[in-house]
């Protein structure tokens, strides 16, 4: 009998919750397959089983456990029931000769091992992307190995099927959302929220919080954008998005201004040398904030395929708490959802956060005429006790004269705007 115990997600955490089983009991499970999700105060951590066998659950969900506890056991010996699945999609082979065609060669790095993804969203589970990973399959290649099928009669079936169920469910979800019942439901609040909400009390009762505000004009990173998005994607294998660009003028701005830089530890001043850029991104299990490590070296290509792998890791519970440890300074894009304007509240121990907001045309003065461009509001929330006013103030012009001047980014180049792409 081969037991499962709750890992120890990180020093000083001593209990966890139990998120959500991914299999039932008495099922079959796989060697490496997933079968528990785990809720800590920091992340949520899958646990895979050691060997293949019937599981037994001897913990449910929401359950509080402590770290080395026997939540479940397999027994390699015995046989367990199959999961339910839908049936599987039957294709019938083209009859036609299709002539191959010349694979492009991807651009892959060489620090990473993450399948490429396709331009769709698909909805794969962790022991197929597993496998995936193992025999080296990108989810594009997926799609178009199925496209080259004909669709056929079982086929069709398959998604009236599947259709109608769906749809009974969107129906009964539209019906229910607002029914006129005085009912209410409680839930136990995860151990991430509860931490989060512990954190997010503690900055405002402990730091002497304070934000200032600006505008950037974003003409000139939407043309460079557009001028060079094609060309950029082609030879770095990555989009080029704002993030990337917000990221170096602020590890160029705190070059200026190294106080927007510090952290209180005690009764002393830390003091860092490089730049921990953390990138808040929305989570299935909430809001996390995975870690771009020394940002102030790396290129613009380089930082769009790391924030890209942590999103990608946060979207599908997969960040580990490694990748949100440290961090001097923090980017929060509330824009994304359509916040005009905002005060973000800092993420400690760090003492400033800079928030994105949405880009709306805007009539403004350019030269001693009105003219419409796109601008963004952007907001620093700072630690008054470490920085004052003069220092988060010129920060945030800095950040701004950066963005709307993306050239300054690279003093002295011939080609800046080419050379700060990378091209």
């Amino acid at each position: 009998m081969i037991e499962i115990k709750v890992p120890s997600p990180g020093e000083s955490i001593t209990e966890v919750q139990i998120a959500a089983w991914l299999v039932e009991d008495g099922q079959q499970v796989e060697k490496d397959q997933d079968v528990v999700e785990i809720d800590s105060d920091k992340a949520t951590l899958p646990v895979a089983a050691e060997t293949d066998g019937k599981i037994k659950i001897l913990a449910q969900e929401g359950d509080i456990v402590k770290v080395g506890a026997v939540i479940a056991t397999i027994d390699p010996d015995a046989k367990g029931t199959q999961p339910k699945a839908a049936p599987e999609k039957a294709v019938e082979p083209k009859k036609e000769v299709v002539k191959d065609k010349p694979e492009k060669p991807e651009a892959t790095s060489a620090s990473t091992k993450e399948v490429s993804k396709a331009d769709v969203d698909l909805t794969v589970s962790p022991l197929a992307r597993k496998l995936m990973e193992q025999e080296n399959v990108s989810e594009q290649q997926l799609l178009d190995f199925f496209k080259s099928h004909r669709i056929g009669k079982k086929d069709v079936a398959f998604y009236l099927k599947e259709k109608e169920s769906i749809n009974q469910a969107s129906a009964q979800a539209v019906s229910t959302s607002w029914s006129g019942s005085r009912e209410k439901e409680v839930k136990k609040m995860t151990m991430l929220r509860k931490k989060l909400a512990q954190r997010l009390v503690s900055v405002k009762n402990e730091t002497a919080m304070l934000t200032t505000f600006n505008e950037v004009n974003m003409t000139p990173i939407m043309e460079l954008r557009k001028k060079y998005k094609e060309r950029f994607k082609e030879i770095h294998g990555v989009g080029l998005g704002f993030m990337s660009f917000f990221t170096k003028a602020v590890t160029e701005a705190i070059a200026h201004f190294p106080a927007i830089n510090l952290q209180i530890d005690g009764n002393e001043i830390v003091q860092f040398n490089y730049v921990d850029v953390g990138i808040a991104v929305s989570a299935p299990k909430g809001l996390v904030v995975p870690v771009v490590r020394n940002a102030e070296m790396m290129t613009l290509a380089e930082i769009e395929k790391e924030i890209k792998r942590l999103a990608v890791k946060a979207r599908e519970n997969r960040i580990t708490i490694q990748d949100m440890e440290g961090g001097t300074f923090t980017i929060t894009n509330g824009g994304v959802f359509g916040s005009m304007l905002s005060t973000p509240i800092l993420n400690p121990p760090q003492s400033a956060i800079l928030g994105m907001h949405n880009i709306v045309e805007r009539p403004i003065a350019v030269n001693g005429k009105v003219e419409i461009h796109p601008m963004m509001f952007i907001a620093l929330s700072y630690d008054h006790r470490l920085i004052d006013g003069r220092e988060s103030v010129g920060f945030l012009v800095k950040v701004k004269e950066m963005l709307e001047n993306p050239d300054r980014m690279l003093f002295g180049a011939k080609n800046p705007a080419e050379i700060l792409l990378g091209l």
